[in-house]
């Protein structure tokens, strides 16, 4: 007995019909998908897009590798101390995060911002301020709930008078022997040096009640007396602030103390806990 038209149809209508699904199931085995792509580590000199505070600053951006938090990724600004002015953006890798990348997973897992403060010159907090937020702007996957900063020496000084500006601006901060006021400095430092503005506002740095600061300082320091640190973390427990932590290397110049603070792996862990 002959198949009819219809049966004919049908079988035709099914072989097609399997055909499709087996390429389909092929094309699924080989295709990847989207969300496991991973992201290269990757190292950049970037220039802010306009002069803020007198401040244009050059800056490398270095970013992590792996999947992208579903938040965001946290931020991490690094302030250079004095010597590392000038134009050669290398520089800023002499110490700190930039420099330690490699050795400690909680540096490899987010994005670090360090600038470089034009020569004969100090921190600016507009500029600070307006570098991050261009960096966050351009990126789009920071986490704006964990933004960090560190810095040694003047860029414990620009810590402290961005916090004394902005106090709820970052999640965490560690600044290391710097200071407040840098015309108390000794006579070798400024007000000899030129380009240097006290931007330091010890009534602001009181309103930073519930920023969790941990800071360091050589019990030894020639160039930035550890004064300096005392008078800023009584200042801010003064103002309420009590998650304020304070290590003092007895023994310890002024290298010292940011060379064995930033070597410290619980350093790391508190901050980005925070």
């Amino acid at each position: 007995m002959l198949p009819s038209m219809n049966s004919i149809i049908s079988l035709k209508l099914n072989s097609l019909w399997a055909l499709l699904l087996a390429l389909t199931g092929c094309q699924s085995a080989h295709q990847k998908p989207t969300d496991s792509v991973a992201h290269q580590p990757e190292e950049l000199v970037r220039t802010m897009g306009r002069t803020v505070a007198g401040h244009q600053l050059k800056y490398l951006l270095q970013t992590p590798a792996g999947r992208q938090p579903d938040a965001g990724w946290p931020l991490l600004l690094f302030l250079h101390g004095y010597g590392e002015c000038g134009d050669d953006i290398l520089k800023v890798k002499k110490h700190g995060p930039p420099k330690l990348l490699s050795q400690f997973n909680e540096l490899r897992e987010c994005v670090i911002v360090s600038p470089q403060c034009p020569r004969d010159s100090w921190w600016r907090v507009d500029a600070l301020l307006a570098l991050v937020e261009e960096a966050i702007a351009e990126r789009g996957d920071i986490d704006r709930e964990r933004l960090y900063v560190t810095g040694l020496s003047m860029g414990g000084y620009g810590i402290w008078s961005f916090i004394s500006h902005h106090p709820n601006y970052f999640a965490a901060v560690v600044p290391i022997c710097g200071g407040g006021d840098p015309f108390r400095l000794p006579a070798n430092r400024p007000p000899v040096k030129t380009g240097i503005a006290n931007e330091f506002d010890s009534a602001g740095l009181t309103a930073a009640t519930r920023l969790p600061v941990w800071t360091f300082h050589g019990a030894d320091d020639g160039s930035v007396p550890i004064l300096e640190t005392e008078m800023l973390v009584k200042l801010l427990k003064d103002g309420g602030n009590m998650d304020v932590r304070f290590t003092t290397y007895e023994g310890v110049g002024h290298f010292g103390a940011w060379e064995r603070a930033y070597a410290d792996s619980e350093l790391w862990r508190w901050l980005f806990s925070q």
